[in-house]
């Protein structure tokens, strides 16, 4: 029940928000995308949880989300699939745009580089094999093709407003992705009361901006998906 409380808050801020920016500038505004957002949005957080709880366990005896994890990529993956979606549309491709990783590596190789750096000055605890494994491979399999890719590309069609700014075109849509982002690390509902981490949304929600701006340069989510695994595993290899 908390889950669903969550989500339900989750899903009414960005209703509110998207419907005051859709009807702002309504010509760019496909409220029929957005719902289809909250719909994905509802979609991967049922898998996440296993239906909130409702889902036996394969393997029990792992720590991490294996299942859930495993369960929501193939989500992704399946509905990108859809003529609707399309996975080239969704970024869900090995390719990128010609000349794109002239200035995307740089960009990689600074975020590696502070974020080894911000590893090496706060260490953290020792690690099991199974920790390594999973940032190795789930953070960035799962999030990255769902956040960058297939919602990212469901509310990019729901406001179709752009302003070019870095080389790249932005919109609402990277926005609101990178928000809900944030929310689904910082926000939560358990006790009775909301829980919010200013801190902890800051640290998600605006490295998600830098994921944002590889996908959309590149076409591809591949650097967001090393990126991302690569900020989470190396404060446990060093």
């Amino acid at each position: 029940m908390n889950g669903l409380i969550s989500l339900g808050a989750i899903l009414g801020r960005l209703l509110l928000a998207g419907c005051a920016a859709g009807l702002a500038d309504r010509k760019h505004f496909a409220p029929r995308w957005l719902i289809a957002a909250m719909l994905l949005v509802a979609i991967n957080d049922a898998l996440l949880t296993g239906f909130y709880g409702t889902l036996p366990q394969v393997a029990p005896q792992l720590q991490w989300n294996w299942q859930g994890k495993v369960l929501a990529m193939a989500a992704t993956f399946a509905i990108a699939l859809l003529p609707a979606f399309q996975w080239r549309n969704a970024g869900l491709t090995l390719k990128h745009n010609p000349g794109s990783l002239r200035s995307a590596i740089p960009v990689l190789a600074l975020y590696g580089l502070f974020f080894l750096a911000i590893s090496l000055a706060f260490p953290s605890g020792p690690a099991t094999g199974e920790d390594v494994a999973f940032q190795l491979t789930m953070p960035g399999f799962e999030e990255e093709p769902f956040y960058r890719g297939l919602l990212l590309l469901a509310l990019d069609r729901a406001f179709t407003a752009r302003v070019q700014f870095l080389g790249i075109d932005w919109g609402w849509g990277a926005i609101f992705s990178c928000a809900l982002f944030g929310l689904a690390h910082a926000f939560s509902y358990s006790g009775g009361h909301f829980t919010f981490d200013p801190l902890y949304m800051a640290l998600t929600a605006l490295p998600a901006l830098i994921a944002v701006w590889l996908r959309v340069r590149t076409g591809s989510v591949l650097l967001p998906v090393i990126m991302h695994n690569f900020g989470n595993a190396i404060p446990l290899l060093v």
